[in-house]
């Protein structure tokens, strides 16, 4: 069905919402997907090309990444059209700000942020600070009673994810090869956790190329050249190009930076028989179904990447980072073993999950007498 600019369907969106503000220039976007299982929750991102589109997709991801992550939360996101890079920390505080200001309406009544692309958790102090309630927004600074996603929630939930696909199929991640996409947060916490529990980083990449070595990566070694180098390909071992690090002979393949890395170009290549998937759509559809029907176990990024999410639902509710670790631990363990489960007919792993949320979705609507 149309309505005005945009579809809508028996999800959502509820609530579009386009706002301006004539004296810092700022131009943001909000979108309330859905809340039938709660408010609606999802970042603030900032950059440049943004759309309204763009945001009503993202919302919607939110709606099935919330519910698949069986947290109380239902879908939304929003974002503001400008180029960080072309204002001076001032300018982005007072855009940031008025931003927050002309959705007063509606957070938290409706909508919860939290941090994305260029917003950090000083951005999300901004706001908490100029609508006085630091309900508004998650990913907030220790200091402001916050769980800010670098105490590493998503990467643990990644590597977690992992493991208990891993065990379901009968193995064990002690001695499985692995190759890291994206060195920034979540890859590095990703391969904190897959190091302790056995498994092998053999690789590892950022915007510079990819730093291959059979014998292993350690973590702590690693993690010392990114930040003393700035860079992980100035570390002991063979350098390739970044697209390379796809195609490596490797147990595991966490594709945690860029979307769509795996095209029609390269699928056939992945030698993995398992992709987890630490960045947001870092293949189409049409390309993880090669990939399932070749036999890899794909774990889907509204899955793989849940402990984020999962995380600011305990931040919401004031837990420690102690209890926060619990509960990602305890849902996303959950979450990818009924995934699992259900994908056993035709390993196709995405439907399973997509299939789990829209029923978690619907049951709540239903509830509520929505439908």
């Amino acid at each position: 069905m149309s309505f005005f600019m945009y579809e809508i369907d028996e999800i959502g969106p509820e609530r579009v919402f386009e706002v301006y503000d004539q004296k810092t220039g700022m131009h943001g976007v909000a979108v309330v997907d859905n809340t039938a299982r709660g408010l609606g929750k999802g970042g603030i991102r900032m950059v440049p090309d943004l759309t309204t589109s763009e945001v009503m997709g993202l919302a919607r991801a939110m709606t099935w990444k919330n519910a698949m992550a069986d947290i109380p939360f239902g879908g939304a996101k929003s974002g503001i059209k400008a180029d960080p890079r072309a204002l001076s920390p001032e300018q982005k505080e007072a855009v940031v700000r008025a931003f927050a200001k002309k959705l007063a309406e509606i957070m938290p009544k409706h909508y919860i942020a939290g941090p994305d692309m260029n917003m950090t958790e000083r951005e999300m102090a901004y706001i908490a600070d100029e609508l006085q309630d630091p309900m508004v927004t998650t990913g907030k600074p220790t200091q402001m009673g916050g769980l800010p996603h670098e105490l590493g929630s998503t990467g643990y939930g990644v590597a977690l994810c992992t493991k208990v696909a891993v065990e379901f199929k009968g193995e064990s991640l002690e001695g499985k090869t692995v190759a890291i996409e994206g060195y920034g947060n979540v890859g590095t916490f990703a391969h904190q956790f897959l190091e302790e529990w056995g498994a092998k980083v053999i690789a590892a990449s950022d915007s510079k190329g990819t730093i291959y070595n059979p014998e292993g990566l350690k973590h702590a070694e690693l993690m010392k050249t990114k930040q003393e180098q700035r860079t992980v390909t100035a570390h002991t071992g063979e350098k390739k190009e970044g697209k390379d690090l796809f195609e490596l002979d490797v147990d595991i393949l966490i594709p945690g930076a860029r979307p769509d890395v795996i095209t029609t170009g390269n699928v056939e290549n992945v030698k993995a028989k398992y992709v987890a998937e630490a960045a947001n759509l870092p293949a189409k559809y049409e390309i993880e179904q090669i990939l399932m029907k070749k036999g890899v176990v794909v774990l889907p990024d509204f899955v793989a990447n849940a402990g984020g999410v999962i995380s600011s639902y305990c931040e919401t509710m004031g837990w420690n980072a102690d209890t926060m670790f619990k509960v990602v631990t305890d849902k996303v363990a959950a979450n990818t073993k009924v995934m699992m489960e259900r994908a056993q007919e035709d390993n196709d792993t995405r439907k399973a999950a997509m299939g789990i949320a829209r029923e978690r979705v619907e049951d709540a609507m239903g509830f509520r007498g929505w439908k």
